[in-house]
């Protein structure tokens, strides 16, 4: 009896493979055990790199902040603990976006806290 060895489910789990490494240079995207090693390479720089997005954005957020605080003479560090004395819960994501595209109400806002 010939021995059975699923072709189908094979071929459908390298094609998966090179269709995932499609748009990669030479041999990484058609050579199936080439592909294989650099998609799942990529996949774990895509698994990090959502873990580094988060990060990169508050330092951006905060950088934002501190740029249009200390136009006003304070400091972030300051600026941050007033907020909070001051029960004044934004968080720096909506303080940037105000900083960056309402300077006017965010003026108002360090106004408030001084």
């Amino acid at each position: 009896m010939p021995r059975s060895v699923n072709a189908v489910a094979s071929r459908a789990r390298r094609k998966r493979i090179l269709k995932q490494a499609k748009g990669y240079y030479g041999k990484r995207k058609n050579v199936y055990t080439v592909a294989k090693n650099i998609v799942e390479k990529g996949l774990t720089y895509a698994f990090v790199g959502r873990k580094l997005k988060k990060r990169e954005y508050r330092q951006l957020w905060i950088a934002r902040i501190n740029a249009a605080v200390r136009e006003e003479g304070l400091s972030y560090s300051v600026f941050i603990d007033k907020l909070n004395k001051k029960g004044i819960t934004l968080d720096r994501k909506v303080l940037a976006d105000l900083a960056m595209n309402e300077p006017e109400s965010f003026k108002a806002l360090i106004n408030s806290v001084k």
